[in-house]
């Protein structure tokens, strides 16, 4: 599934060929994603898109219409193609540029979704409730810990949650908690104010490191075979189980915490 740190390399990958241009036609293939797609959507028709931004896993292409979001569910992929190339199986809308060129939406799974905000978009039913970005402002140890007094709920449900903070989702709470030295099963509630500030610290130290990863590989987005440009990271922990800790050699152990896979070293972590 398309992390914040994917959907970051996406938002970077298509912009240089959206900004400053002129959306000449929307073309919606399928408009039954996640969510139906809105009739209003056509709005985009004829707008310059003014800026390319995220919020959390959103794109919010902002034009003076309104503001497309995209979400790229768990299939999702965006890509940049000739306008007049033929679709495949799957690719259900293009926005078609003034430069001949089109961005397609490709999602076997249709988890994916496309929406139109007039107004505040971070307002939508869908934003406005999400929690901070880990990347900006707002977020640190301090407010982890001050959110976190009282729940029993595991500290790596708890920094997974949107409503807590957006985008770590498993690949990164996993090795985050792994380069805080945290026990991914301890109550958050339990979690001290020092260890949660190592906890903000190696969440955006993961986060940064995959964005940089992914944005060596953006000129994917214009290949044909339609290469999203994501990246393989060094992992530490993730999907290794018995293999040893690359820290202390003990192996890494594998759980299963509210129906996710969870890794970590019981030596190291606690």
């Amino acid at each position: 599934m398309p992390e914040l740190p994917e959907v970051e390399t996406t938002r970077r990958g298509i912009e240089p060929w959206l900004k400053g241009h002129t959306v000449k036609n929307v073309c919606i293939r399928q408009p039954k994603l996640r969510w139906p797609v809105p009739d209003a959507i056509s709005a985009l028709a004829g707008q310059v898109v003014h800026e390319l931004t995220r919020r959390g896993k959103y794109i919010l292409l902002h034009t003076d219409a309104g503001v497309g979001l995209i979400h790229l569910g768990m299939s999702g992929s965006l890509r940049i193609v000739e306008a007049d190339l033929a679709p495949r199986k799957h690719d259900h809308f293009d926005l078609v540029l003034d430069s001949g060129k089109a961005v397609r939406y490709h999602d076997p799974r249709r988890f994916g979704a496309f929406l139109w905000a007039e107004g505040d978009p971070l307002q939508h039913a869908l934003l406005r409730e999400l929690g901070p970005e880990p990347l900006e402002n707002g977020f640190d140890g301090d407010y982890l810990f001050e959110r976190s007094r009282n729940r029993s709920v595991s500290v790596k449900a708890f920094v997974m949650n949107a409503h807590i903070v957006v985008g770590v989702g498993n690949i990164y709470a996993n090795e985050a908690l792994f380069l805080a030295g945290i026990d991914p099963r301890l109550a958050a509630g339990r979690v001290s104010r020092e260890r949660y500030g190592k906890l903000a610290q190696t969440i955006r130290q993961i986060l940064t490191y995959a964005i940089e990863c992914g944005g060596t590989t953006l000129r994917d987005f214009v290949r044909e075979d339609g290469s999203p440009g994501y990246f393989k990271l060094e992992l530490k922990v993730y999907d290794r189980a018995k293999l040893p800790c690359v820290v202390c050699q003990n192996p890494i152990v594998q759980i299963t915490q509210g129906q996710r896979s969870t890794w970590f070293c019981p030596i190291c972590q606690i």
